[in-house]
Parts: structure tokens; C-alpha cells; sequence
């Protein structure tokens, strides 16, 4: 890494009082292994009950994230790496959703995606598209390690390459290597969405939001985020994370993201208390 993260117990809990709200990637850092631990979950529930705004922000399907914002204790969820959010509204008791591009111009990319799928099967052996494509609105994910022995180095970045050439955005997540056409990021749709939903002007507010993940696709988030966390796995990809986050934790993936909880909740306790006094 271009600098060293300092472990998260170095981090003052003075520092995380006044934190307002939770971003977190899925994928090996809310989940262990490809599973969603019960800890995990639990840890998403018990910030939410605190009062805490808890938000995945992640590469994974327009579906899947239909049924996180549905189902999950979150408030919203960004997807597809940017290009969207999602958010159900308990009262009207409906799926509210945004996407960056309207439904013409992502049914358009969707045939330009199909011809870049199909240079990268024909040239890069053991790379699969991700069992989750067809759940999909605006990208394309190819599977360097979910379902498939994982591929060497030179092939994922054989796979980026061809997305980039073809005018792709392309981005390394801990699973697949996701490709879209516009220059978009977690980062861009995670300030949409706290503006729109929720009335706040993130650039003013930054350091009052956590931020927790684990791979290359994340580094929007670790640069712009004071309090970036990385869950302990991070260092595989240390080469490829050109700004690391500012902290992380000493376990890895779901217990990592407990970690950060446990540090955010105990924080809060400790300023209600003090200022119980």
C-alpha cells in the first residue's frame, strides 16, 4: 500500500462520538467465506437500533439489492458499484429507486456489454461471467474466483484491459472484476443518495460517516473518507490499493465489520453516558 493503515485500536473513541452513519461493503467484508455470518447481521441490526444510518454500498445485482433494501436492517443500499440506490419506504411501504441512467440507456449498454462479455470468454481462459449477471441492470461482472479457480493476476488484469479499451469503467472487487459505461462510482451515487433520502450534504459531513471494506474497487471510498476502515483481508490486495484506508481492523471480513460496530457502539454509549452526567 502507498501508506500504512494504522490498526483500528489506535483510533480514539473520542473520534467516532459524533459518527452519524455506517457505509460498508458486502462482499468479504460484511460477509466470511461468501456467507453472511448471524454476527454480522446482527452488528448491522444493533447500529440501526442505535440510531445509526447503515448503508451497504456494493458491486453486487440490481436484485440482489432489491432484496437487501427490502429484508435487511438497513436504510438504503447503493448497488452495481454506483449505479444505483435503493430504499424502502416502511410507511408507503414500497421500493423507492434510483438509477444514474434512464431505462433506454441502460438497455443500450446492455448490448454493448454482451459483445465485451464475449471478447473476454474467448480470450482469457477460466474466466466466467458471475452467476449473478442475470440479476443485473447496468454492468457487466466477470467471476475471477466466486465459482471459478481463482485466475492468476495476469489474466485479471488481461479482463480489466478489455474492458478499458472497449471505453469501459472497470474495477477489481475481492470477487469479480465489474465493468460499466460511464465514469460513476460508489462514491458518486453514496453522495446522491445521502442528499436526496436523506437531506445531507456529504462533503460538509464526511467525517461523521464510516466507511468499511476490503478491496480495489473501494478506493473512491478510502480517499475520500477520514474514517475509512479496511477489514483485515485488505492486505491480499495491498498492490493493487493505491490509497488505503486510514485504519483497519484486526480480524477479517464479517468479524472485521463486527469490530467496527463494537468500537461505534461502545463510543456512542460512552458520549450518551458523559453527557448523562
Amino acid at each position: 500500500m502507498a501508506r500504512a493503515s494504522r490498526p483500528l485500536a489506535e483510533l480514539a473513541a473520542g473520534a467516532l462520538a459524533g459518527v452519524r452513519g455506517v457505509f460498508a461493503d458486502i462482499d468479504d467484508t460484511l460477509t466470511t467465506g461468501g456467507k453472511l455470518t448471524a454476527a454480522a447481521y446482527a452488528a448491522m441490526e444493533r447500529l440501526r437500533a442505535a440510531g445509526f444510518i447503515v448503508v451497504p454500498i456494493t458491486g453486487r445485482p440490481a436484485g440482489w439489492c432489491d432484496h437487501i433494501a427490502r429484508m435487511w436492517p438497513v436504510d438504503a443500499v447503493v448497488g452495481e458499484n454506483g449505479a444505483f440506490w435503493f430504499a424502502h419506504d416502511d410507511v408507503a411501504k414500497k421500493l423507492v429507486k434510483r438509477f444514474r441512467d434512464d431505462d433506454a440507456t441502460r438497455a443500450a449498454n446492455r448490448a454493448r456489454l454482451a459483445a465485451v462479455r464475449d471478447r473476454i470468454l474467448a480470450e482469457v481462459p477460466g474466466a466466467a461471467v458471475a452467476s449473478d449477471q442475470l440479476y443485473r441492470e447496468a454492468d457487466l461482472a466477470i467471476d475471477f474466483c466466486e465459482d471459478v479457480p481463482r485466475l492468476p493476476d495476469a489474466a485479471i488484469d488481461r479482463i480489466v484491459a478489455i474492458m478499458r479499451e472497449a471505453g469501459m469503467t472497470a474495477k477489481i472487487s475481492s470477487i469479480h472484476v465489474n465493468g460499466w459505461f460511464g465514469r460513476y462510482d460508489k462514491l458518486a451515487m453514496t453522495r446522491t443518495l445521502m442528499l436526496e433520502r436523506f437531506g445531507v450534504e456529504l462533503d460538509a459531513q464526511r467525517g461523521a460517516f464510516v466507511f468499511v471494506g476490503d478491496s480495489p474497487n473501494d478506493v473512491p471510498m478510502f480517499r475520500y473518507f477520514p474514517l475509512a476502515v479496511g477489514v483485515a483481508n485488505i492486505r491480499e490486495f495491498a498492490a493493487r490499493i493505491e490509497d488505503p484506508p486510514a485504519f483497519v481492523t484486526e480480524a477479517a471480513s464479517g468479524a472485521g465489520f463486527v469490530e467496527v460496530a463494537e468500537r461505534l457502539l461502545g463510543a456512542r454509549a460512552g458520549a450518551r453516558s458523559v453527557a448523562d452526567q
